[in-house]
Parts: C-alpha cells; structure tokens; sequence
C-alpha cells in the first residue's frame, strides 16, 4: 500500500498562511463553478476554495446516502422476503426492498424452497411495501442501467445481460438464464452485446422477477402450474412457510453501493430507510425526509438540497464544506469504499461534471479527508487531485 504524510502547516485553522502552498498550487485550477476542501487526519484545513458554494455533487452523494443508511438501521441490518402458500396452493412472494437479490440468491432460495413444496399453482407477487408509481428525480425512461425502476421485489437490480453468439441471443452471465420474453426488449436496443434495464415502469421488472423465480423454482424440482400474477399476502389466511434473510448485512450492501457506483441500490436503501422509520408503504418523500433530517439535524449542514439518494440528479447540490462533513462521520467506514494505493474513494460523473470525495492515508495511517467537486464543464478532478496528493506527501515541517 502506497503510504501518504499529510503536511500539517504550524498556523491556526483561521490564519490565511495555512493554504499555502496547496492553496497556491490549486488555486488555478479550480474555476468558479468548482470547489475543493482538504483536511488534514487531526482537522488542519489544507485547502479551501469556494468550499461553501452549493454545487452537483453526482454520485459522491451516495457517500451520505450510505451513511445515513448505516446510522439509521445499523450495519447489521438484513433485507427480508417473505414466501407464503395460500388457499388454492398460490406460492405468494412478498419483497421488501432487498437490493442484492440476484440471481445466485434466487438459486439457494429456491433449493431451500424444495424442501417445503413439491408443487404450486400461480407465483403471486407481492411488491406492496413501496408504493407505485415511483418517481425518482433525475431517473429517465432509458434502457440504460442507470435508469432502472425501483421496487420491493427485485432481481438483478431490475436489469439483464445479454450477447449474440453465433447468431443466438444468449445471457451476458452465466448463472442466470436468458429469458424468452426479454428478447424482444433486447432487440429493440439494437445492440449486440451489453446491460440493460428491462422497463421504465414497475410492472414488466416485476414479471422479469417472477418468470426468473418460476425458472428456479423449477430447476429445483418445484412444479409450478399457472401464471406469474400481481398480488397481496392476505394476513392471517396466507400461511408463512419460509422468511429469508438477506446473505449480505447492510455493510456489504453499502460496499456494493459505493464499489459500483448503483444508483438502483442507493435509492432502494433511501425507500427502506423511509419505511423503517414511518412506517410502510415505502416513499419517496418518507426516504427523503431521514434523509435530509439527517443531513440537517445529525450532520448539521444547512446548505444545499438533497432531492434523491444516488445522484442522479442534476437538482441534488451539495458544498465541498459539506462533504467534509460528511467524510469526518464516514471515516470509520472508509473501508467500504474504493481503494487505489492510499486512496479510499467515491467518484460522481454526469454530463459536464466530475467529482471525487474520499480519503487519503499517511505514513501513521491516519486519514486526510478531501472533496473536489468539479462543475466546469470539459474539465476533470484528475489535475486537482494530483497537486493533492503531491502536497499530501510532503514530509511534516
């Protein structure tokens, strides 16, 4: 591991000689739709220009996303989905919210299943706990997996993988099938090979996550008869035969978040955090409320909005003060977060802007925190964050 030694300047947080020379050094690389703030691992500010200017933060915002995500339900946190029979020998599925049910789970979910049952009749989907339609700001109608819908019952964060070979569509993974009634979507991208979410809406992601439980269930030697149908678990008629819980804790489903950069997994997290705290169904508003209590009240930041949780939105704006801020309560989870060399790390891109938010480790293993927030079109983080980092290295005075 590369090993950094923050240069600590002998002046007070006040004095203006404490930004130099780092502040001299980035100063004309930083336009005035841009910011950067560095601290040192003892709270030493290195650097601060335009720190307090509300800017885009794309998808560095999911490094508060997570870490109200980890305050408000523990790391330890596990995502449940209820499986019940009812009357008529129905196999009801009911979601709430698991972001990482994927195609591997789908398979131990199903041999734990083959156990119980030998045979069904209709699979009856139960995505009650968020209500729809949902309207995440920011999420456009594309096929790109960035715009995949939300739901409470999801699989492979609502998107496939594909390729042509030799002539034949066939699925871009091997552990999960290509299903025939996704290939007409596939062809309408007019791509050979790649991702893509299924559907703008909640209602074909819904059918992809039956049909695919439908194909599991049957590779295990589960019968099933009849049709994939929306529904609702009847409480009290409905018999509970089996409630899994998620393989990942809430740490991991963080990791998968910041190492992926998944803006499906960032406002899942958002919708559960709601639901957890006012009650279901799960909301946009209700996330977003603990979200921006949080931000405001626990954190203490007044400035800038917070509108959804991964970034997606060119309304989200965030300081570099504020990141700081954030970072300072992250720092015992920076672990989770990227690592190159020294660097734990978060990056954010959309049209026109780049940003980067993290840490940087010393010598004694101690962490600075930086933020660059990017907002000029055409420029990049990677200059800025090399005068950082050479600064950063320097040895103490």
């Amino acid at each position: 591991m590369v090993t950094l030694t923050c240069h600590l300047p002998s002046a007070r947080a006040d004095d203006s000689s404490l930004f130099s020379p780092l502040q001299k050094a980035l100063s004309p690389h930083v336009g005035p739709q841009d910011a950067v703030m560095v601290v040192s691992s003892d709270g030493v500010v290195l650097a601060r220009i335009n720190a307090d200017m509300p800017l885009i933060p794309a998808s560095t915002l999911k490094v508060l996303t997570a870490l109200a995500a980890l305050k408000t339900l523990g790391v330890e946190f596990r995502f449940n989905t209820d499986f019940l029979i009812d009357a008529q020998n129905n196999l009801k599925i009911k979601g709430y919210g698991d972001p990482l049910m994927v195609s591997e789970r789908l398979q131990s979910i199903a041999a734990a299943l083959a156990g119980k049952l030998n045979q069904v009749n209709h699979l009856i989907l139960d995505d009650s706990f968020f209500k729809q339609p949902m309207m995440i700001p920011g999420r456009g109608a594309s096929s790109q997996p960035y715009d995949a819908p939300n739901g409470a019952l999801c699989v492979n964060f609502n998107t496939v993988a594909f390729t042509r070979h030799n002539g034949r569509w066939t699925s871009g993974e091997p552990q999960t099938p290509l299903l025939p009634f996704v290939i007409p979507k596939i062809e309408t991208t007019g791509l050979s090979a790649g991702r893509i979410t299924l559907a703008a809406d909640s209602d074909d992601a819904l059918q992809y996550t039956g049909h695919l439980f439908r194909y599991f269930l049957n590779q295990a030697g589960i019968k099933t008869s009849g049709a994939v149908l929306r529904g609702n678990v009847t409480p009290g008629t409905d018999r509970l035969i089996w409630q899994y819980r998620s393989t990942e804790n809430l740490g991991q489903a963080v990791r998968a978040l910041l190492e992926f950069s998944n803006n499906f997994i960032a406002n899942q997290i958002l919708l559960v955090m709601g639901a957890h705290v006012y009650g279901a169904p799960a909301t946009m508003e209700k996330g977003l409320s603990v979200l921006n209590t949080f931000y405001k009240e626990t954190l203490g930041i007044s400035s800038g909005s917070i509108v959804e949780a991964s970034g997606i939105s060119r309304w989200n704006r965030m300081s570099a003060q504020a990141m700081i801020t954030v970072l300072n309560r992250f720092q015992p989870y920076h672990m989770l977060m990227r690592q190159k060399g020294g660097q734990f790390y978060k990056t954010g891109h959309l049209k026109g802007i780049r940003t980067r938010a993290g840490f940087l480790m010393d010598r004694n293993g101690e962490l600075c925190r930086f933020a660059v927030l990017v907002n000029t079109p055409g420029k990049t983080t990677r200059p800025i964050m090399q005068i950082i980092e050479r600064h950063a290295t320097r040895p103490r005075k």
